[in-house]
């Protein structure tokens, strides 16, 4: 177990050493390529074949989600039609440690001809693709972390830092906030937290628990049963809220040894609970119910008029996993 080990970290040890190497190489070709790619009014496509091609895609994938428009362009595929996709506002970045890869080299005068700016992404700077290349980023020869020194692992790791560096610098420039990766993560944690409203997730219309303030205690526990959401809003008949009643405040009114069955609404309800609008973040409400010194599990939700239209349960906001 222990050789095992120390494979593993020895594989660690020359990937970090080639990034390393790597590292010290660069200068103002990268910088050329990130202003390009910055400028550019079409989209990045990403191409590469074999090993190189994987890592093709988790490069757009991730210059798609900064921002930055982008898709893989398969070179086998390119060469019998893909190459339609192509336009002269794009810029199409090749993936070639010898720059020398057939289906890539294949392609270049057709590209050079459809207009589109090439950027490689070799370590060979005398190669075909280096040749035909608009912009260069020359990586050092390097070895594999592989026993055999055949399988792409070093290299191909060099090449995934590199685009992950043009995308997120250039992502910067762009300004991208957390706000835009948002957009285009809807389903994720993040986006939820940052997109998600109160009025997208709150309980409404029949789901609605409310009473009058005339009401017995007797109708309010009814309707608090009916919706199983743990409390009831009391409202005038115009559906302003004048309190609230939670289950918790039925379990400390019975300690207290009195009939709940015998006394009003009025009674039982907390004056000015705290609430919150249908136009606040998740979020926010649960950071209203979460961030205090006794918390709330329920907030009922008004409207622009301060009337109620809603009630959201700190449940409703965590199971979508949003937390503080």
């Amino acid at each position: 177990m222990e050789d095992i080990l120390a494979e593993v970290k020895r594989v660690f040890d020359i990937e970090l050493e080639e990034l390393r190497k790597v590292e010290e190489v660069l200068d103002e070709d990268i910088v050329r390529v990130i202003r390009a790619v910055n400028d550019c009014k079409g989209k990045v496509v990403v191409c590469g074949m074999g090993k190189p091609g994987h890592i093709a895609g988790k490069i757009s994938a991730s210059m798609s989600s900064m921002g930055i428009p982008s898709y893989t362009l398969h070179p086998g595929e390119a060469m019998h039609g893909d190459l339609g996709t192509l336009s002269s506002r794009d810029i199409i970045l090749f993936i070639s440690n010898s720059g020398e890869t057939m289906e890539i080299c294949s392609i270049l005068p057709n590209i050079r001809m459809i207009g589109a700016a090439i950027v490689a992404i070799t370590s060979n700077r005398m190669s075909t693709l280096a040749q035909y290349a608009d912009y260069l980023v020359c990586l050092p020869d390097m070895k594999e972390a592989g026993e055999l020194q055949l399988a792409p692992t070093s290299s191909t790791t060099a090449a995934l830092v590199v685009g992950d560096a043009i995308a997120v610098v250039v992502s910067k420039m762009r300004k991208f906030r957390k706000e835009n990766f948002a957009l285009f993560h809807p389903s994720g944690a993040l986006g939820r937290r940052l997109t998600l409203r109160v009025c997208d997730i709150m309980h409404r219309e029949e789901m609605l628990p409310l009473v009058s303030v005339n009401d017995s205690m007797n109708g309010a526990i009814v309707e608090m049963c009916r919706t199983g959401l743990g409390a009831v809003i009391v409202v005038d008949g115009e559906r302003h809220m004048l309190g609230l009643i939670t289950d918790g405040d039925l379990k400390r009114y019975m300690e207290r040894k009195i009939n709940v069955y015998q006394v009003g609404v009025r009674e039982v309800m907390t004056l000015k609970p705290v609430y919150t609008h249908e136009g606040v973040l998740a979020v926010e409400a649960l950071k209203q119910m979460e961030d205090r010194p006794k918390q709330l599990s329920v907030l009922p939700v008004l409207d622009s008029e301060d009337c109620v239209v809603g009630l959201i349960r700190n449940h409703d906001i965590i199971r979508l996993g949003i937390f503080l």
